[in-house]
């Protein structure tokens, strides 16, 4: 399991951790706690950044697409979302500490944004009629963490990517917000492209791609049970949810990737010896 250069968190060359390369991409063996301790240090130097956080559905589209794998690689932090991740780590010998999912990423940011008195905005979510799950997801974390700075949740149409006027209104949004934290929930690689691209407007700032995060704070999706989380079956959980969207490209895409993980990581300890 090949290990890259010592990377900082603004995506640097410098003195962090060393990544660890699996299904051929780069991922730092952080915990949860340095994660986040890592992205207040940027702040606070006044860094900004990008958050990817792989599981095995990320790893196999990577795996077809060299863009993806640039994107990825382009990223100031790289956490591992999947626990079969971490399961492969271990199996080659060189592992990743805890699986660390952006699920969990948007309340421990959101934690400390409170109590430093950060400023983070929402971009994304599933927009459900006139129903507006960043508004929503908003007012939930301000419960939870009072005196949270929310300064911004924008739920753009389909398409907004793509369109001129939608795109330029929302850096506007963006850029007289000001944040410190973006929390981007348009699904992978979505998400990450507009984060990138929305750096630009907002160059100190860190964006978290959170996938389905902004729907399960607001309610709107169910979250599997803690046990399933621990155990590395959240997915079974999430395909039973959203059966017609999801058990093709869990059965098809993502358990074959799973099992090609470990197969690796079983050569490579073999191959150490």
């Amino acid at each position: 399991m090949e290990r890259l250069g010592p990377v900082r968190a603004d995506g640097a060359r410098g003195t962090h951790s060393t990544r660890i390369r699996l299904g051929g991409i780069g991922i730092d063996p952080v915990t949860e706690s340095e994660a986040v301790a890592r992205v207040l240090e940027a702040i606070e130097a006044g860094r900004g950044g990008q958050i990817v956080t792989p599981n095995v559905d990320i790893v196999a589209a990577a795996r077809r697409s060299r863009d993806l794998r640039a994107v990825i690689d382009a990223a100031g932090l790289v956490t591992a979302d999947g626990a079969p991740l971490v399961w492969a780590s271990r199996l080659a010998g060189s592992p990743l500490p805890e699986r660390v999912a952006g699920s969990d990423l948007v309340w421990s940011l959101s934690a400390a944004a409170s109590e430093r008195g950060l400023r983070i905005a929402l971009l994304g979510g599933t927009p459900d009629g006139a129903a507006r799950p960043t508004e929503r997801a908003a007012a939930v974390l301000e419960a939870r963490h009072p005196g949270l700075k929310v300064v911004g949740a924008w739920c753009p149409p389909i398409g907004f990517d793509r369109d001129d006027t939608e795109w330029s209104a929302l850096e506007d949004r963006v850029r007289a917000a000001v944040p410190d934290l973006v929390y981007v929930g348009l699904g992978f690689p979505k998400q990450e492209h507009v984060a990138a691209r929305l750096r630009a407007v907002a160059p100190r700032a860190w964006f978290l791609g959170c996938g389905a995060s902004i729907d399960f704070i607001a309610g709107y999706r169910r979250r599997a049970p803690k046990w399933m989380q621990r155990t590395g079956t959240e997915w079974v959980f999430r395909m039973c949810s959203e059966p017609r969207r999801l058990v093709r490209r869990y059965l098809r895409d993502d358990l074959p990737e799973a099992l090609r993980l470990l197969a690796e990581a079983t050569r490579e300890r073999r191959n150490r010896r």
